[in-house]
């Protein structure tokens, strides 16, 4: 079996020294996609940042690629092929999409640039069009193909769903899965949409209140709904669902 990409281990981690995020625990492998989900104020995106250095812990650890996070060089674990895409998509509106691509490469990669228009060929006509012109969706799909032009081995996508109507989420996600699977990307989504992420994942984590209320494969997730709300909305006990002891 492959080594982790991505390995957390009891990460705890706030602000001001108050937690919001309390002994999580997962690991991401090579082409794998987990999902953290969980409602507003669970702690997903304090969990990305603690993940990516931007955050200090509390208490735990992460490793990435190998090496342990080092929160006072987060540049460096970005250069190394760690990439977060933050919730704010962290674009310029008076810049076009064509400037965005310049930036957001290294060096001139004509071959990635058509990789990635490839992925999402509405952005090929859009090049010379200022961001602040595209749909919401457009922005998204930009703020995505920018992370996936550095040649990801992690990327983080914090709630890609954000104002985005569900039909354009259905359609950027498999694209997002299959580039994963395709360059054995470690890949994790955060999400409030438990469905949409569930059915691309292969792995889940509600949190809530800054704990794991539930864990387990998507698919077996998937097919305890009813457990699957209880957790989102609210549980004391943290579950742990084995596909062995599923129904038949």
């Amino acid at each position: 079996m492959s080594e982790p990409l991505l390995r957390v281990t009891d990460l705890t981690a706030g602000y001001n020294g108050v937690q919001a995020i309390r002994n999580l625990s997962f690991e991401v492998g090579p082409g794998e996609v987990v999902a953290l989900l969980g409602p507003n104020g669970a702690g997903k995106t304090t969990s990305l940042l603690a993940m990516v250095g931007l955050l200090p812990l509390i208490s735990g650890e992460v490793h990435a690629l190998g090496e342990r996070v080092d929160t006072r060089r987060p540049h460096q674990l970005a250069r190394r092929g760690v990439m977060l895409v933050p919730d704010d998509r962290g674009i310029f509106f008076g810049l076009s999409v064509g400037e965005h691509f310049r930036l957001a490469r290294r060096k001139a990669d004509p071959v990635r640039q058509e990789q990635v228009l490839e992925r999402f060929p509405a952005l090929r006509r859009l090049t010379a069009r200022k961001v602040g012109l595209l749909s919401g969706g457009e922005q998204q799909m930009l703020t995505i193909a920018k992370a996936i032009l550095a040649r990801p081995k992690v990327l983080m996508i914090d709630e890609m769903s954000l104002g985005l109507a569900p039909k354009i989420v259905q359609e950027m996600l498999p694209s997002i899965r299959d580039l994963a699977k395709e360059e054995g990307i470690g890949l994790v989504l955060v999400e409030q949409h438990i469905e949409l992420a569930l059915s691309v994942a292969d792995r889940g984590l509600i949190l809530n209140h800054g704990e794991v209320v539930l864990d387990g494969a998507a698919p077996d997730l998937l097919a305890r709904r009813e457990q699957v709300e209880a957790a989102y909305f609210g549980v004391e006990d943290r579950v742990e669902v084995d596909a062995e002891v599923l129904p038949s």
